[in-house]
């Protein structure tokens, strides 16, 4: 039992990685954001599509810092000159900050509440943020 599951580990290490350091990104920006909404949102669960925008922003910003390290040194194991890293990560999370405002824009002004839109569209990003990171970013040549 104990060797499948090192098997098992050693098979899938960067996936099962990535999904905790993904889990621990989305609460360190679900923090910023909803702590943000309670300061100046008044904690709404409607709110409007510039305050959509905002808290999207705050919500990226915040994952972009935690995930880069996280992922750098955990997931992908990374030796590569951070410069070099750096931009093409920015680039592929801008391209998921995107995907994140029309999803939130479009679930809120459907009626879905905020705490569901979001969960909803982390669900997407963390997929887009995957496969950025794994075949754009942090490619092993």
């Amino acid at each position: 039992m104990i060797d499948k599951i090192k098997q098992l580990w050693t098979k899938y290490e960067e996936i099962i990685v990535y999904l905790i350091v993904g889990v621990l990104t989305t609460i360190v920006a679900w923090g910023a954001k909803f702590l943000w909404n309670f300061l100046f949102y008044e904690n709404t669960m409607y709110p409007t599509w510039g305050q959509n925008l905002v808290l999207s922003i705050v919500n990226w910003t915040t994952g972009v810092i935690f995930a880069y390290f996280t992922n750098r040194r955990f997931v992908f194991k990374s030796h590569e000159p951070m410069g070099t890293e750096i931009p093409k990560f920015v680039l592929s999370r801008v391209a998921t900050l995107v995907l994140d405002a029309v999803v939130m824009q479009v679930l809120t002004a459907l009626g879905v509440n905020l705490v569901v839109a979001t969960l909803i569209s982390s669900v997407l990003v963390v997929i887009g943020n995957y496969v950025f990171s794994k075949l754009f970013v942090f490619n092993k040549k």
